[in-house]
């Protein structure tokens, strides 16, 4: 098994043609409601970080942008079967002058789930957060890493 991007089916996707553009990246941020159901509680904005994924005959290599987080903001579970990332950041500022105070605040959070194939040795999952990249590092087991090939001598 493969790791592969969930796609989701947007509305209207068979009334634009493809080649027009992106449909994954068109309407990823522009504010459809979740489910097509109207929330007043969701403004229509959700960010979803960026990801890549790279296999190779021992691992898989997984890549997150996630600029402006600490370390201290993620946490990383693995719960069946699957690599649950989130991080949340709260920032506050405040400033108190003679006649005035000024407040600003930010919230920040994200969550993504990937399901890990059957050959990943789970106990030996890595990461590491470094100029706003997430790694993980995920080892295959010995019985799922590409053999090269053997030659057979003829008799």
């Amino acid at each position: 098994m493969s790791l592969v991007k969930f796609r989701r089916r947007r509305p209207f996707s068979s009334l634009i043609p493809q080649d027009f553009f992106d449909m994954d990246d068109f309407f990823d941020n522009r504010g459809w409601v979740r489910d097509m159901v109207p929330s007043r509680f969701w403004n229509g904005k959700t960010v979803e970080p960026a990801l890549n994924i790279k296999e190779t005959d021992d691992n898989f290599e997984i890549e997150l942008a996630a600029p402006g987080f600490a370390k201290k903001d993620f946490e990383v579970t693995i719960e069946d079967g699957c690599l649950n990332i989130s991080a949340e950041r709260e920032h506050t500022e405040e400033e108190e002058e003679d006649n005035y105070t000024r407040k600003e605040f930010s919230y920040n959070s994200f969550e993504r789930s990937l399901q890990l194939p059957d050959s990943v040795k789970q106990e030996a999952i890595k990461a590491k957060y470094n100029d706003g990249i997430l790694s993980f590092n995920l080892a295959k087991k010995e019985e799922a890493k590409k053999l090269p090939p053997k030659k057979i001598a003829i008799s």
